[in-house]
């Protein structure tokens, strides 16, 4: 009996690694196209894609029930109803807009028409309750999807919303499989549909008899068409293999044979750029290599990662609620910080399609369970492979638009990394660092006693140090006010109008801090700002607020007014680090990060948004100096 030797018994993680960077030094890689939006899914991106619009782009109802001022159910309840008249209410469904007068929706359930035009109702509400803000869901400017990712068909939803009509992708690899040999050929059909569920353009030739001018003529066509070439039964022992000689005289063979079992005739050839790839005949090793060799080839293509479904542990930065009466399934987006997995809740709601598309697991919360809070650890659907965690950038703290723009070009650089924000506010920031969950946090605490910013807080916080304070940005801070600045508002003192309505950020931002400390200088009762306890998370969402016409002000960074094309009236530049713990700080995606932070291009982009100074982004600050010492 005659054993067949092949030439090469290579490891397959080598061969694979020496295979991809022959081809990428060759210019394997795809082209770029721009596809209407509704025949984007699973395309992948080729550049950020960013919001036009809103969503909503106007305050529209959360359920079905009755539009009206909230101020009109004062005292409601059962024992005592309110009775109103049209055109006192209006009558909503689920999605509908708020008409201009009204500022509330009371559901169905707590009212009962008396007549066609009146109506009781049995139950007050606050403004705002059962209303979806402007800018809810995506607010225009932000960042929908980065570069080089994968649009799911949740993110179209969320691309159309955010007013996308078109969007530029990469071209899909065309992948064409030469059957070789005799009838009937079970391969093509089933590889064919393996390369249609990875995103491909599949091209199956008819069957090739096993002769060497067959096969050549074959192979030269495929070239012509393709992007990448895979030969069925072409690598196999027991006969004169043509399809070596073939690709041996067209292109190149890298290696012939692989130490796995099965799949140890695979042949791993190129012509130019394009893979030729000769595939054992049998089902399963055709299967094998089509996943162990062919698969990584296209990720390489697109850039992108694959999901690998697992359940895991995490840790929660931010509280989950949720109702006794219902199992509820909570989005998340998980990183790995230290020797645990660190997820954070995504904007929750039915009309939230932005979770979707963000989410790296889900969280299940059990009919019995009142939710979770933050710190608690609970277990998560992985929707994407666990071994991205570990690859993802873990940022908690105060919200700035250049965390976005750091994510892209982080990703954009170097696509096995990644990068995850959760606005917590500054304080929740440096609270993250301390418990040792998180990579990163923004801060921009201001000190009032000696104006300074950040430092005082981190001596107290962190009296033994094991911390470091990385500069970033000095932005400008300042009132957000509606195009032409109709209400003629040139400092906080104005805020106190008869029937201005400001929109504040949550309490623990640093943002909160400063509008506070304001008030307290100027000696203004916040209790005669109306709104001032009316909170958003980000700056973008604020500024959307006004530009939508629900907010008369409020206090935001210059990029999030310019975004909207918002009057601003600036307050003070004020300084916005970062605070990175030690063993957090040597860590290569840091690292890598710290280097976009000096880059020009980052100046590039920081610049194009405005209100932004960079003096030396990514150095360290002094902040335990001897006197600090003493000082803690």
């Amino acid at each position: 009996m005659t054993t067949f030797n092949y030439p090469t018994n290579a490891p397959l993680k080598e061969a694979l690694r020496k295979f991809r960077e022959l081809l990428i030094s060759e210019g394997f890689s795809p082209g770029i196209e721009t596809v209407p939006v509704d025949q984007a899914a699973y395309r992948v991106t080729s550049e950020a894609v960013y919001a036009t619009i809103c969503s909503p782009y106007r305050p529209v109802s959360t359920m079905d029930g009755i539009a009206l001022a909230a101020g009109l159910t004062y005292n409601a309840s059962d024992d005592h109803p309110v009775t109103l008249c049209k055109p006192q209410f209006v009558p909503v469904y689920t999605g509908d807009p708020i008409p201009d007068n009204c500022n509330a929706v009371v559901r169905n359930e707590d009212t009962a028409y008396e007549s066609p035009e009146t109506i009781q109702i049995f139950s007050s509400v606050s403004p705002k309750q059962n209303v979806r803000q402007i800018g809810e869901d995506i607010c225009a400017g932000e960042m929908i999807l980065g570069s080089f990712m994968e649009i799911a068909p949740a993110a179209l939803g969320a691309m159309i919303s955010g007013g996308i009509t078109e969007v530029s992708v990469l071209t899909r690899p065309v992948i064409g499989y030469i059957p070789i040999g005799a009838a009937p050929d079970s391969n093509s059909s089933m590889f064919s549909s393996t390369l249609t569920e990875w995103h491909t353009i599949p091209r199956v030739y008819p069957i090739v008899p096993d002769e060497k001018d067959e096969i050549r003529a074959a192979v030269k066509m495929a070239l012509r068409e393709c992007d990448m070439v895979l030969l069925g039964s072409g690598s196999s022992a027991g006969r004169e293999n043509n399809a070596v000689s073939v690709i041996s005289e067209l292109g190149s063979i890298l290696c012939h044979g692989l130490a796995i079992k099965p799949g140890k005739p695979t042949l791993l050839g190129y012509h130019g750029c394009i893979p030729v790839i000769g595939i054992p005949g049998n089902p399963v090793s055709g299967l094998i290599i089509l996943e162990e060799i062919v698969r990584p080839l296209i990720n390489e293509w697109y850039r992108i990662d694959h999901p690998d479904k697992r359940i895991c542990e995490v840790t929660l930065t931010k509280p989950i609620k949720s109702s006794p009466r219902y199992e509820e399934f909570v989005r998340v987006r998980v990183g790995e910080v230290g020797d645990k997995l660190i997820a954070s809740p995504l904007n929750r709601g039915s009309g939230v399609v932005t979770s979707l598309m963000k989410a790296d697991g889900l969280v299940r919360v059990p009919e019995e369970s009142t939710g979770y809070e933050a710190g608690e650890t609970v277990s998560v659907d992985l929707l994407k492979p666990i071994e991205r965690m570990s690859r993802t950038l873990v940022v908690t703290g105060s919200h700035d638009m250049l965390l976005d723009e750091l994510a892209d070009m982080l990703h954009a650089k170097y696509p096995d990394l990644y990068m995850m924000s959760s606005h917590v506010g500054s304080m929740g920031g440096l609270m993250a660092v301390k418990r040792g969950e998180t990579h990163i946090a923004g801060t921009h605490l201001f000190d009032e006693k000696n104006g300074t910013y950040n430092t005082s807080f981190i001596r107290k916080r962190f009296p033994k140090g094991n911390v470091k304070l990385i500069e970033c940005v000095y932005r400008v801070q300042g009132l957000m006010l509606p195009k032409g600045n109709p209400r003629d508002i040139r400092s906080v003192r104005d805020l106190t109008g008869k029937g201005l309505r400001y929109v504040n950020r949550q309490r623990g931002c640093g943002t909160r801090i400063l509008i506070d400390y304001l008030m307290k200088k100027e000696g203004i009762d916040t209790e005669s700002i109306y709104g001032y306890d009316h909170e958003e998370m980000t700056h973008t969402a604020v500024a959307a607020q006004i530009a939508g016409g629900t907010a008369d002000a409020g206090l935001g960074v210059m990029s999030a007014a310019r975004l909207y094309d918002l009057d601003f009236v600036p307050i003070c530049t004020e300084q916005y680090d970062l605070l990175i713990p030690d063993e957090a700080y040597e860590l290569d995606i840091v690292q890598k990060v710290l280097e976009i932070l000096k880059s020009d291009e980052f100046a590039a982009r920081i610049e194009k948004l405005g209100g932004y100074e960079l003096h030396h982004p990514g150095t360290i600050r002094r902040v335990f100096d001897d006197q600090a010492a003493k000082e803690a």
